[in-house]
Order: C-alpha cells, then sequence, then structure tokens
C-alpha cells in the first residue's frame, strides 16, 4: 500500500506508457473521466458558499418550496440512480487497491453527482435557472468521456460479461438522460438562446400565506423522507401545536374540490337510455381516486420486491463468509476486469447491498402509505360532502319516524366513512399481498426444495380458516357496534331526563337496563378478543417452520439456507397478518355503502308524515300577506304539522303548495322564511352568532329585537355578554332564554315572512306580554312581514288578521275574528269561556306593560345562571404528559392477576421464541432424534404461549373496560343535580361513547402490539449482541438517535391527534346540529352557508389528519433508517468478527434478527405515542369517578318509615335556607310556611324567584344548608333518598318521554296493573289517542318521543304522575305546552284526582292558582307574601295583584 499510486505501483507493466496512443491508455482514459467531476466542484462551490450576488429577481414567496423546473422528479430519480451506479463503480475499483484510477474518478463522480443535486435544489429554489447552463455543460462533458471509455472497452473486446462495460455503458445512459433533462429545461424555460425567457407565477396554494401542508410541493429528497416536517414536529418539543400552525389545505386536498370531482364521476354514469338506473358508488370512487392507488400500489410492489433481498443478502453473506480470494488473470489495460457473480460474492458489497434495498424498500413503503392515506382522506372528504348534501335533503318524515336518527347521522360521519377511507388504505395488499405470499414460497423452493411446499401447504390450509375468522370477527364486530350504540341510546336518554329520574327514584331501574345492554356488549367483545387471538395465532410462522426445516435438516447444509428461509417466513408474516384485516375492513366497507295572490296558499292537501295514513287532510288556507295570522287549535291537532307542511317538510300526499316569489310565482320552492320551532334549536357558537345566523350584523337592528325578546337581562348575566358560547343545545340557558334566542333568531332575519310555532310555551306572562308587543305586533308589523303564529294562549286573538282554527288534522275554521264570532257563535263562546275565567269579556282584555315601580317590586333574577366558573369559552390546553400513574390505574382496573399473566406469559413467550431460533443453529444432520423431537416441543409450546398471551392481554383489557364502566355509570347516575347543571352533556356522553370505546377496543390491541413490539426488539438486539459483542459498542449512538426521534415525535404526535379529535367534534355537532335543525334551516334557506361550514369543518379535521398521518410517515422513515442502519452494523461486525472462528450459523442467526429490529422498531414508538394518549381515556373517566355522590343512606334507616307515608301529607317548612352548591348564594333565603294535609297550594313569582328550587328541595336535590322540611312528622333531610323520592310525584315544565314503550313510560317499575294505566291515561285525556295506537298500551315510543307532538307528551308525563298515587304532588310549570281546554280539563281533574291529597302547582300562569286555598308568592328568593288567593287579591297593593293584573 505504501507504493500505492494513480495508475498503480506496478512499473514494470508500462502503467504510464502511452506509446500506442493516449486512449489506448486505461490510466488515461479514467483520468480524461475526472475532468469533468473536477470543472463541476470548481464551479458550482463558489456559487454554493459564496453566494451569487443579487437576489432581486427571487419571486417572494413565503415558502422556499417552489418546484420551477420541467422534469424536476425525473432528474431526481436519474441523479439517485447515478449515485447508487458510482457506489457500484466505487466497489468494484476498490477490490484492486494497487490502482487508484479505478475507483478515484468514480469516488469524484459519486460528489459531483451529490453537488450537482444540492446546487441545482437551491438554483430551482431561488428560481435562477441561467445558472443551470453550468450543470448543462458538466453532463455534456461527462457524457463525452464516459462514451470515450464505452467505445474503447468495445474497442478492446470488453463485453457485458464484465461488470466494468456495464456500470460504463449505465453511466453513459444516465448522463445522456440527464443532459436531455436539461435540454428540455433550456426549451421550456428559454431562459439561454432566446430573446424572450418565459415568466412563470408560482402556484395559487403557494401564494397563500395559510397552506403549510407543504408535500405535494417539496423535491423528491423531502418527500421521501419527509424532511420538510421537521420544523413542525422539533417545534412541537417547545411550543404546542395548535390548529394556526398546520394552516389550510392545499386546493387539490380540499373537501369541495374532491366532492366536484366524485360528484363528476357519479353523474357522468348515468345513461340517458336507462336513466332509472343508479350509478355505482363504488365505479364513481374508481373514476375518481383510482390514479393516485395505482401509483400506491406500483410502490407496494416495489417495497414488496426489495423486501426478498434481505434474506437473498443473508444467504449470500452466510454462504461466502469463509471463502478465500482465488488468484486472477489480467487480460485488459493491465488491471483486472470482473464479472458480476465475483461482485456479489463478496460479503462486505452484499451488506452494503442489504442495508441499500432496506433503505429503497422503506422508503417505497412508506411512499405507498402516504399515497393512499391521502387518497383516503380526500375520498372522505368528498363522501361527507354527498352525506351532508344528502341530509340537508332529508324529508323531516325521515327522522320524527325515526327512519334516520341522529345516531345513525353520526355513525355515518365518525365510523362509516372512516371505515371506507381505511379499506382504501389497505386496498394495495389485495393484490400486492398474493404476489408477496408467491414469490416468498418460490423463493423457499429454491432454498428448501420439496421441503417448502409443506410450508406453502400450511399456508394455504391456514386461508380459509382466516378467512373465516375474519367473517366472525366482521359479524361480532356488528354486533358489538349494535350492542354500544343501544347502550349509547340508553345512556343518552338516561342524561337527558336525569332529573325525572332522580325525582322518581328511577336512577337504578334504568341503570340495570344500561347495565343488562352492556352485558351483552362485554359479551360479544369477549368473542371478538378470542376471535382475535385465533387470528394472531394463525399469523405465526412457527405451525410451517419445524417440519421445512426438520426434513431439510436431513438433506443439506443446514447453516446455509436455515436462516434465509426463517428471514423468508417472517416476511411472510406481514402479508399473512394483513390478509385477515384486509378482509374485515373490505366487509365493513361494503356493509358502509347506501297560484295565488297569497305568499302561501295550499290547495286539497293531504300530508303524511311516512305512511299512508294522512296527517293533515284537506287543507285549503291562504295565509295574507303583511298581516298577522294565527293557528289554534287543541294538542295534536295538527298546528306544527301544518307549518311543517307548507315548509315541505312532510311527505305530500296529494294537493298543492303555492309560494309567491316578489315577481312570479312558482310552485314548492320559495325564499326565506324566519321559523323559531316549539322545541328550541340552538348553534354551539356565542349568543351573537345564533341571532344574525350568518345575516350581516346590524347594531340597531340587533339591539331592537334583544329589547323586543326582554333578553338584555339576560344577556347581562351571561359571564362574556353576548359573545358567551351557549353551548349543546343552550345547556347553560334556561328554557325561556332558548325559546327567546330562537325567535329573536327569526326577528332577526331580513325575510319577508315569519312563521313562529308556540315562541310563549316557555315563557311566563310578563315575557310573553312584551314578546307579543314589542317583538311580533310592533317589530314584525310595523315593517308589514307576513306573521303565522301558532299559539295557545286565545287572549292574542284580538290582534289576529286571520285565526285558523284546526281540529283532528283538519281546518276547522278560518277568518278574522269577527267573521267567526258571526258565523260560528258555538267556537267563539267556546274560547271567550276559556279566556275569561274571572268573568271578564274578551274585547276588553287590556294588555299592560309594567310601570317602573312594578319593576323595581318584581325583580329577576335566573337562578340557573349561577354558574361564572363553568362557561364553556374559556378553555386551557394543558400539554402535561400522561402519567404512568394512569397506565397503573388502567392495569390495576384490570386485575393484579391479570397483569401477572400477562407479564409472565409474554416474557416466556419470547424466551420460547429465541430458544427456537438458537436450537435451529444447534440442529445439525447427526443429531438424535431426542433433539429433534426437544425443538418440535419447543415449538409447541410457541404456538400455545402465542394464544396465551393474546388473551390474556385482550382479557386483562376487557376487565378494566369492565370495571372502570360499571363504576363511571355508578358514580354519573348517582351525582347531585348540581353536576348536571354545571357539566356540558356532550362531556359526559363523551366518557360513556367515545373514551368507553377506546378502553373497551383500543388499548388492549395497542398495549400487546406495544408489547410484543418491545420484546421482539429488546430479544433482536439481545440476540445480536450475544453473536457479536462488538454490536453493542454501535449501539450507543443509534440509541441516543432513537431517544431523541421519539421523543420528539411523542410529543409531536400527541398534539397532532389532540387536534385531530378537537377537530373532528365539531363537525360531528355541526351534522347533528344540521339535522335537529333541518326545517329552520330550509325555511331561511340557509344550506348554502351550512354547507360551507361543513366543508371549512371537513378542511380543518381532514389538515389535522393530514398532519398527523405526515408526523407517523416521519417517524416510521427515520426509525426504519435506524433499523438499516443496525442491519448494516451487524452485518460489517458479524463480517469482521468471522475471521475469529465465529460461526456462520451464528452469523445468519443475528442477520436474521436484525432484520426484524426494521419491522418493529417504529411500532414501538407508535404504539407508545397511541398509548399516551389512549390513556387520556381512562385519565378522563378517573376524573368522573371522583365526582362526589349523593348521600343515598340518610340517618333514619327504611325500616324506621312507615310504609304507608306520607299518609296525610302534612307540609311544615322551618326556617329554610337552600342552594345549589356550597360556593354559591342562596336561593332561598329563611323560608316558614305549613300546609295542610290535602290543601291546594298555589306558587307564583317572577322568573328566577326560588319556586322550582322550592319544589326540587321537597326531593331533597338541593343543599339545605339550614332549616328543614317535615312531611308528615319526619324531616326530610334524615330520610333515604330512595325512600323519599319514590313516595312522592312531580311534573315538570320539560315533557321527558324514553324509548320503549307507553306502558314502559308511565311504569317502569311494572308494578301496576293495565287498569289503572288506562285510568291515568283517560285523567290525562289520552286514552282514545292511545287505543287508536297499533299495540295499545304496548306502542312505540321513539327516541324522546319525538312521534308525539310537545303537548302530548306534557299529558303523558302527567299520567305518569296521576299513575302514583301519592298523596302529595308537585306541578312545576306543567302546563306551558298544552293549550287552554285542555289545561282547563286538567286542572279540574287535578281538583277532583286530587280532592283528598297535597297538591303544589308551580304555576306558569297565574290564572291558574286563582281558585287554590293558599298563594306562596316569591320574589328574590323569599317568600313575600302567604295567604289565600281571594285575600292577596283584596289587598291592591300585594305582589299577587300584580301579577294577576299584568297578566290579563
Amino acid at each position: 500500500m505504501a507504493g500505492l499510486s494513480f495508475c498503480g505501483n506496478n512499473v514494470t507493466k508500462n502503467a504510464y506508457s502511452v506509446d500506442t496512443g493516449m486512449l489506448n491508455n486505461g490510466c488515461f482514459v479514467d483520468a480524461l473521466n475526472l475532468v469533468p467531476h473536477v470543472f463541476l466542484l470548481f464551479i458550482t462551490f463558489p456559487i454554493l458558499f459564496i453566494g451569487w450576488g443579487s437576489q432581486s429577481s427571487k419571486v417572494q414567496i413565503h415558502h422556499n418550496t417552489w418546484l420551477h423546473f420541467p422534469g424536476h422528479n425525473l432528474r431526481w430519480i436519474l441523479t439517485f440512480t447515478l449515485l447508487f451506479v458510482h457506489v457500484c463503480e466505487i466497489a468494484e475499483g476498490i477490490m484492486d487497491t494497487n490502482h487508484l484510477h479505478l475507483f478515484m474518478p468514480a469516488f469524484m463522480g459519486f460528489i459531483a453527482a451529490t453537488t450537482s443535486v444540492v446546487y441545482y435544489h437551491n438554483i430551482e429554489t431561488s428560481n435562477f435557472p441561467k445558472l443551470l447552463l453550468a450543470l448543462f455543460i458538466y453532463w455534456v462533458l461527462a457524457f463525452i468521456t464516459k462514451s470515450i471509455k464505452l467505445w474503447k472497452f468495445a474497442e478492446y473486446g470488453v463485453g457485458v460479461l464484465h461488470l466494468r462495460f456495464c456500470i460504463t455503458a449505465l453511466l453513459v445512459v444516465l448522463y445522456g438522460l440527464l443532459m436531455a433533462v436539461e435540454i428540455n429545461v433550456i426549451r421550456v424555460r428559454r431562459y439561454v438562446f432566446f430573446a424572450n425567457p418565459q415568466k412563470v407565477k408560482p402556484p395559487e396554494d403557494l401564494q397563500d400565506l395559510g397552506v403549510r401542508f407543504l408535500q405535494p410541493f417539496v423535491n423528491l429528497l423531502s418527500k421521501a423522507t419527509y424532511w420538510w416536517m421537521n420544523p413542525l414536529i422539533i417545534g412541537a418539543h417547545k411550543r404546542p401545536i395548535e390548529l394556526k400552525k398546520i394552516g389550510k389545505l392545499p386546493i387539490a386536498m380540499r373537501a369541495l374540490t374532491n366532492y366536484l370531482k366524485l360528484k363528476d364521476a357519479y353523474e357522468d354514469q348515468r345513461n340517458a337510455e336507462d336513466p332509472e338506473k343508479a350509478p355505482s358508488i363504488w365505479r364513481s370512487m374508481y373514476r375518481a381516486f383510482g390514479r393516485p392507488i395505482l401509483l400506491s400500489s406500483t410502490f407496494r410492489y416495489l417495497a414488496d420486491l426489495l423486501g426478498f433481498a434481505g434474506p437473498l443478502c443473508i444467504y449470500g453473506i452466510v454462504e461466502h463468509l469463509n471463502k478465500k480470494d482465488e488468484q486472477r488473470n489480467v487480460p485488459y489495460f493491465e488491471v483486472y476486469f470482473m464479472s458480476s457473480n465475483e461482485l456479489l460474492q463478496n460479503t462486505s458489497v452484499l451488506a452494503v447491498l442489504l442495508f441499500l434495498a432496506l433503505v429503497l424498500q422503506r422508503t417505497f413503503l412508506q411512499a405507498s402509505y402516504y399515497v393512499t392515506i391521502e387518497t383516503g382522506i380526500n375520498l372522505r372528504g368528498a363522501l361527507l360532502a354527498m352525506i351532508y348534501n344528502k341530509i340537508l335533503r332529508l324529508s323531516t318524515s325521515n327522522m320524527s319516524m325515526g327512519e334516520m336518527t341522529l345516531g345513525q347521522i353520526n355513525n355515518l360521519v365518525a365510523i362509516e366513512t372512516n371505515q371506507l377511507m381505511w379499506f382504501l388504505f389497505l386496498c394495495p395488499n389485495l393484490w400486492a399481498m398474493p404476489v408477496q405470499i408467491v414469490m416468498g414460497v418460490i423463493l423457499l423452493y429454491y432454498l428448501l426444495g420439496t421441503s417448502a411446499l409443506i410450508g406453502a401447504s400450511v399456508i394455504v390450509l391456514l386461508a380459509p380458516v382466516q378467512y373465516l375468522i375474519a367473517t366472525k370477527l366482521a359479524d361480532t364486530q356488528k354486533s358489538t357496534l349494535d350492542q354500544s350504540t343501544e347502550r349509547l341510546k340508553k345512556t343518552t336518554e338516561i342524561l337527558k331526563g336525569i332529573k325525572l329520574l332522580k325525582l322518581y327514584a328511577w336512577e337504578n331501574i334504568f341503570c340495570d337496563s344500561v347495565e343488562d345492554t352492556r352485558g351483552k356488549e362485554l359479551t360479544s367483545l369477549r368473542t371478538f378478543a378470542l376471535y382475535t387471538s385465533m387470528s394472531s395465532e394463525t399469523h405465526t410462522p412457527s405451525p410451517s417452520t419445524p417440519p421445512c426445516l426438520v426434513r431439510h435438516t436431513h438433506l443439506r447444509p443446514l447453516h446455509l439456507h436455515a436462516f434465509a428461509a426463517l428471514a423468508l417466513f417472517h416476511i411472510l408474516v406481514t402479508p399473512l397478518f394483513l390478509l385477515s384485516t384486509v378482509v374485515r375492513f373490505a366487509v365493513k366497507a361494503m356493509v358502509s355503502l347506501l297560484i295565488p295572490l297569497f305568499p302561501v296558499q295550499v290547495n286539497s292537501g293531504f300530508f303524511t308524515w311516512g305512511s299512508n295514513l294522512s296527517t293533515l287532510s284537506d287543507i285549503n288556507i291562504c295565509i295574507p300577506t303583511g298581516q298577522l295570522t294565527m293557528i289554534v287549535g287543541q294538542v295534536g291537532c295538527g298546528k306544527s304539522s301544518l307549518l311543517l307542511a307548507m315548509l315541505g317538510e312532510m311527505q305530500t300526499l296529494s294537493g298543492k303548495v303555492y309560494w309567491r316569489l316578489p315577481y312570479k310565482f312558482q310552485l314548492s320552492n320559495r325564499y326565506s322564511v324566519g321559523y323559531a320551532t316549539q322545541k328550541s334549536w340552538l348553534l354551539n357558537a356565542t349568543v351573537e352568532d345564533n341571532i344574525t345566523f350568518g345575516s350581516p350584523f346590524n347594531k340597531q337592528r340587533y339591539k331592537t329585537v334583544i329589547d323586543a325578546c326582554s333578553l338584555q337581562p339576560d344577556v347581562d348575566l351571561l359571564p362574556f355578554g353576548d359573545q358567551t358560547e351557549i353551548g349543546e343545545r343552550g345547556i347553560n340557558l334556561s328554557g325561556g332564554q332558548r325559546q327567546r334566542i330562537c325567535v329573536a333568531r327569526a326577528l332577526y332575519q331580513n325575510t319577508n315572512i315569519v312563521f313562529l310555532d308556540d315562541p310563549f310555551s316557555a315563557l311566563d306572562i310578563h315575557l310573553s306580554d312584551h314578546l307579543m308587543q314589542e317583538g311580533i305586533l310592533k317589530f314584525l308589523q310595523d315593517d308589514k312581514r307576513t306573521v303565522v303564529l301558532v299559539t295557545h294562549k286565545l287572549q292574542y286573538l284580538i290582534h289576529a288578521d286571520w285565526i285558523i282554527a284546526m281540529k283532528d288534522g283538519s281546518v276547522l275554521r278560518e277568518g278574522t275574528l269577527k267573521d267567526i264570532q258571526t258565523h260560528d257563535v258555538e267556537l267563539y263562546e267556546h274560547w271567550k269561556t276559556l279566556m275569561n275565567r274571572q268573568d271578564q269579556e274578551l274585547e276588553k282584555v287590556i294588555f299592560t306593560s309594567f310601570s317602573p315601580t312594578d319593576r323595581l317590586s318584581v325583580t329577576e333574577e335566573e337562578e340557573e345562571e349561577e354558574e361564572d366558573d363553568d362557561n364553556m369559552s374559556t378553555t386551557t390546553s394543558r400539554r402535561s404528559k400522561i402519567p404512568w400513574r394512569v397506565c397503573w390505574q388502567y392495569l390495576s382496573s384490570g386485575g393484579f392477576l391479570m397483569v401477572f399473566l400477562m407479564v409472565f406469559s409474554k416474557l416466556l413467550k419470547h424466551s420460547v421464541m429465541v430458544a427456537i431460533d438458537y436450537w435451529l443453529v444447534c440442529l445439525t444432520p447427526t443429531m438424535c432424534l431426542c433433539g429433534v423431537l426437544l425443538f418440535i416441543i419447543l415449538c409447541g409450546a410457541g404456538i400455545a404461549l402465542c394464544l396465551i398471551t393474546s388473551l390474556t392481554v385482550e382479557f386483562l383489557g376487557l376487565s378494566a373496560a369492565t370495571n372502570l364502566h360499571h363504576n363511571l355509570l355508578n358514580k354519573i347516575i348517582h351525582a347531585p343535580i348540581r353536576f348536571f347543571d354545571v357539566t356540558p352533556l356532550g362531556q359526559i356522553l363523551n366518557r360513556f361513547s367515545a373514551d368507553t370505546n377506546i378502553i373497551d377496543q383500543h388499548i388492549p390491541p395497542t398495549l400487546e402490539s406495544l408489547t410484543r413490539s418491545t420484546l421482539l426488539c429488546l430479544s433482536a438486539i439481545g440476540v445480536i449482541a450475544f453473536v457479536t459483542p462488538s454490536f453493542l459498542i454501535a449501539l450507543i449512538p443509534l440509541a441516543v438517535s432513537f431517544y431523541f426521534i421519539q421523543k420528539y415525535f411523542r410529543v409531536a404526535s400527541k398534539d397532532l391527534q389532540d387536534l385531530d379529535d378537537s377537530t373532528q367534534l365539531p363537525l360531528l355537532c355541526h351534522f347533528s346540529e344540521t339535522a335537529e335543525g333541518l326545517t329552520t334551516i330550509r325555511a331561511f334557506r340557509h344550506e348554502s352557508r351550512f354547507k360551507q361550514k361543513m366543508l371549512e369543518l371537513t378542511d380543518t379535521n381532514n389538515t389535522a389528519y393530514l398532519f398527523l398521518s405526515a408526523a407517523n410517515r416521519w417517524l416510521e422513515v427515520r426509525t426504519d433508517y435506524l433499523g438499516a442502519v443496525i442491519v448494516l452494523t451487524a452485518a460489517v461486525a458479524s463480517i469482521w468478527s468471522s475471521g475469529k472462528n465465529l460461526p456462520s450459523s451464528m452469523v445468519g442467526l443475528g442477520l436474521t434478527y436484525a432484520l426484524t429490529v426494521t419491522n418493529y422498531l417504529n411500532w414501538v414508538v407508535r404504539n407508545l405515542a397511541d398509548l399516551e394518549v389512549q390513556m387520556a381515556a381512562v385519565k378522563k373517566v378517573n376524573s368522573f369517578l371522583s365526582t362526589e355522590s349523593e348521600n343515598y343512606e340518610g340517618s333514619l334507616d327504611t325500616s324506621q318509615v312507615p310504609e304507608d307515608w306520607p299518609q296525610h301529607g302534612e307540609i311544615k317548612i322551618q326556617d329554610l335556607c337552600v342552594r345549589y352548591d356550597p360556593l354559591l348564594k342562596p336561593v332561598l333565603k329563611h323560608v316558614n310556611v305549613y300546609i295542610n294535609p290535602g290543601q291546594k297550594v298555589g306558587i307564583c313569582g317572577r322568573t328566577g324567584s326560588g319556586k322550582s328550587s322550592l319544589s326540587l328541595a321537597f326531593f331533597n336535590m338541593v343543599d339545605v344548608f339550614e332549616g328543614q322540611i317535615i312531611i308528615d312528622g319526619i324531616d326530610i333531610c334524615k330520610l333515604p333518598l330512595q325512600t323519599l323520592r319514590s313516595r312522592l310525584s312531580i311534573i315538570l315544565q320539560d315533557p321527558v318521554l324514553f324509548s320503549g314503550s307507553i306502558r314502559f313510560n308511565l311504569d317502569p317499575e311494572r308494578t301496576c296493573t293495565d287498569d289503572r294505566l288506562w285510568e291515568a291515561l283517560e285523567i290525562a285525556q289520552l286514552k282514545n289517542m292511545v287505543k287508536a295506537l297499533s299495540g295499545g298500551l304496548d306502542a312505540v315510543v321513539t327516541e324522546g318521543g319525538e312521534n308525539f307532538s310537545v303537548g302530548q307528551r306534557q299529558l303523558f308525563c302527567l299520567a305518569r304522575a296521576f299513575v302514583r298515587k301519592s298523596s302529595i304532588l308537585i306541578m312545576d310549570e306543567a302546563t306551558a305546552s298544552i293549550d287552554m281546554a285542555t289545561e282547563n280539563v286538567l286542572q279540574k281533574v287535578v281538583m277532583t284526582a286530587f280532592a283528598d291529597r297535597t297538591v303544589v302547582t308551580i304555576a306558569h300562569l297565574v290564572s291558574s292558582i286563582l281558585e287554590a286555598e293558599q298563594v306562596l308568592v316569591f320574589s328574590a328568593g323569599q317568600l313575600v307574601e302567604c295567604d289565600s288567593a281571594v285575600n292577596l287579591l283584596a289587598q291592591q297593593d300585594s305582589l299577587f295583584s300584580v301579577l294577576v293584573r299584568t297578566h290579563k
């Protein structure tokens, strides 16, 4: 080596002779090849490192990623190929170390090629095309010099059998192609040789400062390694990733773009000859998104083929490890020309090829994953847009009749579209896996001969078993989903009706119902766990390995083939594992796919809610322009249905609805209508946003509407005024406030027509009067707007310009009040009787407003609004890492025995697996039968332990899930009512839906995968270190690299997963809000605005998911490359140690294990990050488990309470002080009342005066911190809550019905006879209606009782109270939603049916308690007046007199 020189150190061979010509000297030709490389380095280095002067010609854009020049990707591919060929040239030349000229030009060429791509990248991103001329000159010079070398090789007879000739020929081709690419750039950009250079603009996406997802715009190397993600992932460690940091999606990835693409593909299939034939959604998906799937499949095929390089390289290394170099002849140019076979027999070359193959394979694999995920996200966005458009066209009957529920819509949005997305992600596996399996078996046959057929037969036999298991898994998954949906439905009903359940002491009944459903769900989950374990059991290569290898042991030297075969079996594990997964997702994906002069006139209309029976019959009405039309009638007569029929929300059996547009007549189609529903519907947004509802903000108009709806005092009480977020369905507002905001929305909109569906039902008389006077008569009528008002307040009829009276689904009478007085005296007199309970004439009814003194005497204080600390607007983002304590809480919930079994079985399993592979090293053809039997026993133990470990993890997870859900349900259902006032319903439901689903189905497989991957990696590193201890030296920097990669990734992944979750919730809420408010949205004609918001929410969620996917690819590329380095290190260490008498079989064992590290290293980090995020669900559930329960015990034992208590109904209230929470102010202060047995008591006062708080105090639902309530001699605070609440009856203002039957809703305890139930229905005026239903008492009640009107639901609640014949009945504004006629009847029934019982009525209308024996008047939480109604009315200055006067 000391005499090493450029042309070799053997001077006697005339190495420097040029006697026969310079070009005939090989050394000179090689030196000539150095010239282009030196030229490029000399030209480019000053430009790269010093700079090139003025940058004024740069296009100033915010991303330095603009790819300007044509042929960009082709240039990068050719350059990478050039680098690989140079590496081969260096390897070939370095074999003869005496001749520098054989590898020095190649080495310089490698540096020049690397410099060229760096130089090109800087030129391109800086838009300086003229500097590309240097590259053009370089490619020309390199092409010429290599062509001369190739020509001389051909002249001397060096041909394709010689490796150096092939390498030179390849280089000539590559330089020629790169020269062509450069010529094309000159042709397109015209930067030299042309008078007018082409000017280009950056893409629209890169001009938008908001677009931060750069994968489509960066260069090929950054695309492959996700280098552009580095700033985001590393920066996440210092500051949380927020939505503004990830920005917007590129235009091509937005939901609207992909929706139009899918829609066009769908519409193109429509056949003019057969218009009835429905287009195929599958074909549409293929046409719209097929091209990227084919690209992904190509990447996948390349990755799979490169995957087989690993076993083949191991085979080559083991085979040629100890071979000696043979004597070589020197036929040409005084140097040796080797063949390709000779190069591939060098172990060092094989180690480098193994490394490069692994890097390339993992790069192609990650590229395939990314393309499919991006395509899946694009498909999901398109499908969500299609679903949303379909929802906007749903008829109201589809929703009300239960054909389409909110649960189904949420299921479509949250689950089914994701199933299709994941099916698309796994699609390339469908055609890649069979090829992988066939190739694997062919290679095994090549290595093992006929023995491989045994393994192949096992695979073939396992295929139908796997398919069967996959089918069973799909069925079990569907069953689990059904049970989960049913459980969630019951839980939702419990939470919505929790106040009623507590008041009736029905918590345990409904809790048991949920537990029953949960039991069925857990049974399905256990079955699913068993099938999952069996599925994973069929994927282990152990069953097919032993027979092949044992039989093969007696035929060939084992160490040459065993480990290559073992590595091939490890490769086959992946397609076998994915096969069942792909089939399962395919199954899930299949399941987932499916004229008048009036503004409004209805002619001969027959309308229905979905059956052939008409709900509305023979409707012929006209709504006069610019006037106030009122629709009146009893509960269930079809008033609300008539509005919905005019809005097009009901199915039309016959007849027409005409709308007059400003300039033309039109059938059915109409313009925007201001609409306030009977059941208030609010957006999850601020008060201002709910009122303006997308209209431009007009301060004066907004203030007028606020005042007209008496909302200013309520807005002042909110934490942030009208900028306060009012939560799901206005959960932190009272019923009256929700109603008034809905009315304010209808008033604010600049529409010619306004429909108001019973806007007074949740308002007291003062608010009703003010809304009528200021909102309807003044604000709307002054604008000459057409108003249609459904109401039970007959006292307002004198203001109606037109009246429509309805009865039993048809129009009884229509006209002015005077017309009805003239033509239907009986109806008019009936109305007069209802309105004039104090014998006043209808015409003399005077509507008065409060005077300033009245306002002072009756202060308004909303008792529900004391939630200053609980607003949803101030959310804080916490970045605290999930503590290991939460993991321990989860594991301890599963039971210590299961934890021990899991840990022990896992360690034992991996020990046995290592023992099996080590035993292969020891197996020889001469080994006795005992050794073979021991090997087979170890294999059997390994198979058994695979099943046992999988089952222990699954059943540990199930045990934890069972205990956590049981404890959560019991804690929530027994929590005090204040907990439900301050905790949003959606937050509680999330614990039972998303979080429970994570605990049930996500944590166990993640835990299993994490432990398996970690132990596999540790086993592999242990085996490599055992085989080659020197590997441990290289392990230290690798371990440090791995630590920093996982450290940065876990933080970024957690942030991005949080963003994905937090952006998905508003999307789901928007779908739910839209489904619930369909009629309102369509009435206002705001479909386009809601579509736009849906597209924005979808894009936001897709952005977060895309960044999360890119972060996963970022991790996997780096851990894959790290795994490749581990393989290279292990191979080099093995080759280096082979000279120290290391058996080649041990080298094979070490390399085989090194290959497995590449597969499992990234899963360790991924699973660790996933588990960290998933444990947040356990943390959230545990936070609810610390909720303090109500004290159900009491100081008195149940046996001490008489069975018939309360016998008489005597109530003593002594110095009572009540608050909702120890931290809040009292809502009742020092109340003293005595109620005689059987007395009828009325309670009145302004909203927030404490009326409802007193009703809750009777049931010990609030904190009685001073004083006492004594009922029949017993202090109720000493009673067990179950006993107290089960002995009293109450009727609430908001009607609550549960899905099931009418019988279940009246008597969930099933203690009453049918006669008693019919008696209660008769008292509630429902007997005839129920008898007409199919099934009678067993007739179906849909979710929330939506198949009955609001008034009918309230009547069912009245019947429910009558079923429980308690001696004390409390009516909390129970008649708010029923008409006056029905209310009159009910008041009489209460007085007769409960003549001998105590009745406490909290009055919605003061007139309803005028006959009460005792009246309690509350103001600001204090009892200000207590006497009979007659005595209080006699006092002109009494507050009760003021209330009576103002509501008449």
